[in-house]
């Protein structure tokens, strides 16, 4: 029995037949999508698949139907056709071809660690899909042939896919895991390559941009690149001008289409641009901004040679405006601190401190040349004043200290703290400060407008500077042996025995207390010590002992004999040939 009723059977409960074989019920589909484009189709079969007994209308038959009906006068006006062509149809058998390497790493192997394998990656526009081919070779001992067939291959995980704005010579493609990198192209994939440059200087903050334009020869458009370099400041974002078709001349002959909204259409375009609005020393818009071409790579020129005949190509050299120097003014010092540190403020933004001659703080350390200056002042008070000015040869600072006095209604002590003093007439351009050169016995000292004059000094800065004599101008050191030669007498006096005249008990006070003042900045001596150290040494307990003994025991006992004041002290204590007085001289050392 049939499974299927006959024609002559009315369809009645019982006259009607299921097959138990058929599974499937479904409708064909008439409305079916290629490349992204929805197209229409008639159905070959019925509901389960089954054959429809129709008459099939052909496309020439669906288009005769499909016409208007005549008017009385004249025939309807028909829209003119589309030219709109499916991409299957305009990219059909047009592939792009791409060769890449990628690296293998070799784990078991001593002889090699990785290996470089060639490969061809193929983009056929017709559907964006893409594959690729290693060509094989015999013996190689490698599965080679197709490593990824044909299909759309996955860009990332938001569900992108790679398309051929991706691909280009000298970049990495990532696919399932394996990194290519792309090196050349066929001749039907390259592209044209202009170096510009956009001159912005005309304004602020303006200047010379170099850009690279691509013009793509597959679908006539153009892209535009900056020239990255590292440290320039400026924010990676490479591309300044998207992959696109860029208009010309519009139809209206204005540019006020609103291109960020909509896309620009041929209706809106009169010119678009093609290859023969670039040439190497001429200037192009794009987009309202005017780029000069100044070179090209060979490949451009081998196409503009063979394509429009054009010979010259000869590179322009760009001129870079001379930037305006614009003078650094240097504020005037305001007096806090040192002028070197101050003037780091002008340099940079976190200022750092001035480099030191570390070389000169080492061989220099622990020696001052000390002076005793007075105030030149109209005040006659100020003119009795006499002060201690230390130089200190490591770093070139100045230090001034007042002996406090007994009833001069003056406190004493500190009157300037360590620091380096600039000469009059200075500037934060050209600094001089002063020297040791610069202090001479009468010479006038100005220091931030105090006036001093030095009067007098220690021994040891005449043997510092006779022991570098060299380093010294003749004049300072002569007045300094001018000022010593009259002393160099009296201890030469004093050496034949005849009494030092000229030294009263109220000289000796005075100077003792001053004595007393300066050791009080040494807290490291201990005067039980000291004194108990000079009666042990004096056996016969005269109260006189040797010269040469008696430094000896003041340097056992770091007694500061090189300073002015207890160097005058000593002077003082003095009595015969080579004796020294210790007891006046401990009287500086109460308990």
């Amino acid at each position: 029995m049939s499974s299927e009723p006959g024609p002559g059977l009315p369809f009645l409960p019982g006259c009607a037949f299921r097959d138990p074989m058929k599974t499937s019920f479904h409708r064909s589909q008439t409305l079916g999508y290629k490349n992204g484009f929805a197209f229409s189709r008639l159905p070959t079969a019925g509901i389960g698949g089954e054959r429809l007994y129709v008459n099939q209308l052909s496309q020439a038959e669906l288009d005769e139907l499909s016409k208007r009906p005549m008017l009385t006068y004249r025939q309807a006006k028909q829209a003119p056709p589309s030219g709109f062509i499916p991409a299957h149809v305009a990219f059909d058998k047009k592939i792009l071809k791409f060769d890449a390497y990628f690296q293998e790493d070799v784990p078991l192997s001593a002889e090699e660690r990785y290996r470089i394998r060639q490969v061809a990656i193929y983009y056929y526009l017709e559907d964006d899909s893409m594959s690729v081919i290693e060509p094989v070779v015999q013996n190689s001992g490698l599965l080679q042939g197709k490593l990824i067939r044909r299909h759309r291959v996955p860009k990332n995980d938001c569900g992108d896919h790679y398309h051929w704005k991706d691909l280009n010579r000298g970049m990495n493609i990532t696919m399932y895991g394996r990194m290519y990198r792309i090196v050349d192209c066929d001749p039907f994939t390259q592209v044209l390559r202009f170096y510009a440059m956009w001159d912005d200087t005309d304004s602020i903050f303006g200047e010379n941009r170099p850009y690279i334009i691509h013009y793509y020869l597959a679908d006539d458009t153009v892209e535009v690149r900056e020239v990255y370099k590292q440290n320039d400041g400026r924010d990676p974002f490479p591309i300044l001008i998207k992959r696109q078709r860029l208009p010309k001349t519009f139809v209206d002959k204005k540019k006020t289409f609103p291109s960020c909204v909509l896309e620009i259409s041929d209706q809106e375009v009169l010119e678009w641009y093609t290859a023969k609005d670039f040439a190497v020393g001429k200037s192009t818009t794009l987009l309202g901004r005017t780029f000069f071409i100044y070179d090209c790579d060979e490949f451009t020129r081998n196409f503009y040679r063979d394509k429009f005949g054009i010979t010259d190509f000869q590179p322009v050299e760009i001129k870079k405006k001379p930037l305006e120097e614009v003078p650094q003014v240097i504020p005037p010092y305001n007096g806090f601190g040192v002028l070197e540190d101050s003037l780091q403020n002008c340099f940079s933004l976190l200022p750092k401190p001035p480099r030191k001659d570390v070389i000169k703080m080492l061989e220099n350390d622990h020696k001052v040349l000390r002076y005793q200056v007075a105030l030149e002042s109209p005040n006659p008070e100020d003119r009795k004043r006499r002060f201690i000015l230390s130089y200190f040869l490591s770093n070139d600072m100045i230090s001034i200290y007042e002996p406090p006095v007994r009833n001069s209604g003056i406190i004493g002590g500190k009157y300037l703290g360590k620091t380096r003093v600039a000469k009059p007439g200075s500037t934060t351009e050209n600094v001089m400060y002063y020297e040791p050169s610069d202090l001479t016995i009468g010479s006038t000292i100005e220091v931030f407008g105090h006036r001093f004059v030095i009067t007098d000094a220690d021994e040891y800065v005449l043997n510092y500077m006779e022991s570098n004599a060299e380093s010294f101008p003749t004049a300072t050191l002569q007045s300094l042996r001018d000022h010593f030669r009259p002393r160099q007498v009296v201890k030469e006096t004093a050496k034949s025995d005849i009494p030092m005249l000229g030294t009263s008990d109220q000289e000796m006070d005075e100077l003792i207390v001053q004595v007393q003042e300066e050791l009080k900045l040494h807290k490291y001596l201990n005067n039980k010590s000291i004194r108990e150290a000079f009666l042990q040494c004096d056996k016969d307990g005269s109260g006189i002992l040797d010269k040469a003994k008696f430094l000896a025991l003041c340097d056992s006992l770091s007694v500061p004999t090189n300073s002015f004041l207890v160097n005058k002290l000593i002077d003082l204590c003095s009595c015969g040939e080579d004796k020294i007085n210790y007891r006046d001289f401990l009287r500086a050392f109460p308990l």
